[in-house]
């Protein structure tokens, strides 16, 4: 099943296997099955530390477990883990068999020390780039720690299962039969979700540091740009992003960063924060800010966290982002991740089959909807004004799909759910002021961006549209606090730009940093 080249590269990852392990297969006579009994004969014959046993009696078939030798397999994938799930399934047999993991020391032990028993079931999609965090992380728990298994499900493989737990979006968690959480969560934030009392420490830790010359707010393509650009200036620099990567991290194909023909946005953000932590950059990951304090007396800036905690900087760079623009109808909180969604990469397969509507009739809009007609049976693109903004490349690929209805001057009033589920949603024709109601099971919402700046409304400038209002030099309405990318006034979001907007804010901290120092000097 496995090309030569890719045997090889396993030979070679399978070194650093520390302790024997063994992979147990539940298979049956179907086809999925024969194919995983080849992907695990291949991966066996890599490693002599590496056994396979096909007399499994999981009752998900198919599926392998993965333990040390003599042991009970703590790592579970029903279905077969490739695509995206690929690496997770590397990862998995490198850490149960020993190898050890980049995380931080200090989230390792956290994890060894967790008491009680823990039984995680992660629901993925192959097509979903959110997944493997939640994946590779759960898997690392449970190889760390005993108490601990983990179980990963292609729901497209298990959909009476899906259908059963009403699963409609992906990664979807449960930890001992309850529902844990969706979307994508990285190891130290399911730790801090597990450890009820980490929040209180990480608080306490982070008060005890020193003012920073550049605290950059907010940890996506502009922050890291911040980070790396002020640290080369050899001043004492720190981030505190609520995750790292930003919405990069949901981003699928990335074919305009210049140099780069085709990334994907999981990919960038790793090397974003590889970068930076090549530099003396103190991070603070999974920190949310709560309020800006302007400078005092001393002329430092204050950045007060959700858990109580403040950082404070000769200069702040806000770089919060911004995130998916809901359509604020009844019934689409309600219905969130069950049938309306934001991700068409990651949940489409959640929807074979079945009919949705994309909301939407600019690039991303077309895109999700061209995307899902390969899946679905049937989409509807609503647009609100009176034609689609999208590229005509894109459009005239729109309407030659069979399976597509478009409507214009069309205004989502309600999504309609049975209390479990999407059923439909209503529309008004902006032209006559009819409504027209859709039946249907899922709704893919795609209208822009909103800027992640709530917390800083009264602070500082902020635009009729809520973004931070910036100079060519990327200074905001208060001394020593700048800021960059989608969360201001500069135009275009994209990600080029926002690390453009990021450079020149560290340069323009920078320059009012040396500035500052004669003052405080004769002061």
């Amino acid at each position: 099943m496995l090309d030569d080249a890719i045997k090889s590269q396993l030979r070679a990852y399978f070194e650093r296997i520390v302790s024997p392990i063994a992979l147990t297969a539940s298979l049956g006579a179907d086809e999925k099955s024969q194919e995983m009994r080849s992907l695990l004969e291949d991966v066996a014959a890599q490693s002599d530390k590496i056994s396979l046993k096909t007399d499994g009696a999981d009752p998900r078939v198919p599926s392998f477990g993965i333990g040390r030798e003599g042991e009970a397999p703590r790592v579970t994938f029903a279905g077969l883990p490739m695509g995206h799930e690929f690496n997770s399934l590397i990862l998995a047999l490198l850490h149960v068999g020993g190898y050890a993991a980049k995380e931080s020391p200090e989230a390792i032990q956290q994890a060894r020390e967790l008491a009680g028993d823990y039984l995680f079931e992660t629901f993925f999609s192959l097509s979903c780039q959110n997944c493997p965090d939640v994946v590779q992380a759960l898997n690392l728990l449970s190889a760390l720690n005993p108490n601990v298994r983990h179980t990963a499900i292609d729901g497209a493989l298990f959909p009476a299962e899906v259908e059963a737990r009403k699963i409609m979006a992906v990664p979807t968690i449960y930890l001992n039969g309850q529902p844990f959480g969706q979307g994508r969560m990285g190891f130290e934030e399911i730790l801090a979700k597990l450890d009820v009392g980490a929040s209180a420490k990480a608080a306490e830790k982070l008060n005890e540091k020193k003012p920073f010359d550049v605290l950059v707010v907010g940890g996506g393509p502009a922050g890291a740009a911040s980070a790396i650009y002020a640290a080369r200036k050899g001043i004492a620099t720190g981030v505190v992003a609520e995750r790292f990567g930003g919405q990069v991290l949901d981003t699928m194909a990335i074919e305009n960063f210049v140099s780069v023909p085709h990334t994907e946005g999981p990919k960038l953000a790793a090397a974003l924060e590889q970068h930076v932590k090549d530099y003396d950059v103190d991070v603070m990951n999974l920190q949310k800010a709560a309020r800006l304090i302007p400078a005092g007396a001393d002329g430092l800036v204050g950045v007060k966290l959700e858990n109580g905690a403040t950082l404070s900087a000769k200069t702040v760079i806000l770089s919060t982002g911004a995130r998916w623009r809901s359509m604020n109808v009844p019934g689409e909180q309600e219905y969130r991740n069950k049938g309306v969604a934001y991700c068409p990469h990651c949940d489409g397969p959640l929807f074979k089959g079945k009919r949705v509507a994309v909301i939407g009739g600019g690039n991303s809009g077309v895109e999700a909807a061209i995307d899902l007609a390969g899946i679905v049976a049937h989409v509807t693109l609503i647009e609100f004004d009176s034609q689609l903004r999208a590229d005509a490349v894109l459009q005239v690929k729109l309407r030659s799909l069979k399976n597509v209805d478009v409507l214009v001057s069309a205004q989502t009033t309600d999504v309609h759910g049975d209390g479990g589920k999407v059923v439909g949603l209503s529309y008004k024709d902006r032209r006559d002021g009819a409504v027209h109601r859709v039946d249907l099971e899922g709704i893919f919402v795609q209208i822009g961006l909103v800027p992640n700046t709530e917390w800083l409304k009264g602070t500082l400038a902020l635009s009729p549209r809520g973004e931070i209002e910036v100079d060519a030099k990327g200074a905001t309405s208060l001394p020593g606090v700048f800021a960059a990318g989608d969360c201001t006034t500069s135009p275009y979001k994209q990600i080029i730009i926002a690390m453009g907007d990021g450079a020149k804010a560290a340069l323009s901290a920078f320059d009012h940093l040396i500035r500052l120092a004669p003052q405080a000097e004769a002061a």
